[in-house]
């Protein structure tokens, strides 16, 4: 540990280059998420989507990931079997980003939508277990992250099901489209309303509101994206009823006009999203980081949590930024247009069955991966024309690449610890 005290502004800066590579592979590969949708159903142009996404993402890692961050992620080890060797745990952290950053940009290269916190997970498992102690894992938490693997897409796919089904029953499949627009599309902007108000205020705004000390209760946080679904919902059938549709036009035409009723809805839907997910993912490049400067500040004392200098925050949502502007057309391309065709229609559809699928299974504990859940909902999506309607090769490849994000995170992760130990000590 002496060593690294000497030096510490250098190891410091280390592990901020590799926080930033983490922030930059979050960029490319999670960011995919809000916006693939988008641009497989060209409610958005790539470049649009880009722009979009970088601010919503920027604003919500910057403005609300929080000063405060748990050092050691998802408390899947045990900071106690650290405290007589606190090097270790700083050796382990840089190894842990470094490996989970090379493991994200190879995946974004390839175009394959992996899960950032479980890249991240993986590496953390992998230099604890090998390079300290089996026991300093806890496994029955690794267990319950390998379980969301099954649960959240496909509770992500029957939501999407549903809602596609709806949509085609109500709307699209009847003599009337645009008629029947006018009459239940008001509902849809509700429900995107409510859900993604909630999504912002559990989670975009959860550091936020924690930081001022501001507590909402249920019956509160339910009533306000209950107010703003119903605000939005008057404000879209208002606007709705002054759209004028020629009746000598043929379907195709009103089903057009009804796509670009949706495409309106999925583009803020996606912001949403995209604000959600800044402020929660930023963490996963940020927590690790604040263990280690943290350690290194404290000389060698492992505190539970650890503030972050804004610089450090800052970093890590520039690296967002520019990994989402550097690789991240690749895996939007996986995710919009080469799972199964996307219509705005299908795509407002699967971003709301991801979203309120993190409601869902933020309410009952369960670890998610954004990334899994929403290439879930696209998969019901597809599943409601028939299983013909997939791209089943592509489908194949994406959960190849979810089973081997963790040993691939795991095993770079003990190459790395052993080179830091070997240099450092």
């Amino acid at each position: 540990m002496e060593f690294l005290i000497q030096n510490a502004d250098t190891i410091i800066w280390i592990a901020v280059a590799f926080g930033f590579l983490m922030a930059f592979g979050i960029g490319a590969n999670d960011v995919a998420n809000a916006m693939g949708t988008s641009v497989g159903a060209k409610a958005l142009t790539l470049k649009q989507a880009i722009i979009v996404a970088a601010i919503f993402e920027f604003a919500g890692a910057y403005l609300a990931g929080g000063e405060v961050t748990k050092t050691v992620r998802k408390g899947i080890i045990d900071p106690d079997f650290f405290a007589g060797t606190p090097e270790l745990m700083v050796y382990g952290m840089m190894a842990a980003l470094l490996a989970a950053g090379i493991w994200l940009l190879i995946a974004s290269r390839m175009g394959w939508p992996v899960s950032t916190t479980h890249s991240i997970v993986g590496a953390i498992v992998g230099f604890a277990a090998v390079g300290v102690s089996y026991e300093a894992v806890s496994w029955g938490k690794v267990g319950s992250i390998v379980g969301s693997w099954v649960v959240t897409p496909m509770l992500a796919g029957v939501i999407s099901f549903i809602l596609v089904m709806s949509v085609q029953k109500l709307i699209l499949n009847t003599s009337e489209p645009f008629k029947n627009a006018k009459r239940y599309v008001p509902f849809y902007m509700f429900l995107a309303g409510f859900v993604i108000s909630l999504v912002t205020i559990m989670k975009g705004l959860k550091h936020l509101f924690k930081d001022e000390g501001i507590t909402l209760s249920m019956l509160e946080t339910y009533g306000y994206a209950a107010l703003v679904g119903i605000i939005i919902a008057v404000i879209g059938a208002a606007v709705i009823s002054r759209i004028k549709v020629d009746k000598k036009e043929d379907k195709d035409y009103h089903f057009a006009s009804v796509e670009k009723v949706f495409a309106v809805l999925m583009i803020v839907t996606a912001c949403g999203m995209a604000f959600a997910h800044g402020s929660n993912d930023v963490a996963n490049a940020i927590g690790p980081l604040a263990a280690v400067v943290s350690i290194i500040q404290n000389e060698g004392e492992i505190m539970s949590k650890s503030g972050v200098p804004n610089y450090v925050l800052l970093i890590g949502a520039i690296g967002i930024v520019i990994g989402l502007i550097v690789l991240g057309s690749r895996v939007m391309k996986t995710i919009g247009t080469k799972i199964t065709h996307l219509t705005p229609s299908r795509g407002f559809a699967a971003e709301l069955a991801a979203a309120s699928t993190v409601i869902i299974a933020s309410g009952a504990g369960l670890p998610i991966s954004t990334t899994q859940t929403l290439v879930g909902a696209v998969l019901g999506v597809g599943m409601a024309r028939g299983i013909a309607a997939l791209n089943l090769g592509v489908v194949r490849n994406i959960f190849v690449s979810w089973v081997v994000t963790l040993p691939a995170g795991a095993f770079l992760s003990i190459v790395f610890f052993y080179i830091f130990k070997a240099l450092f000590s």
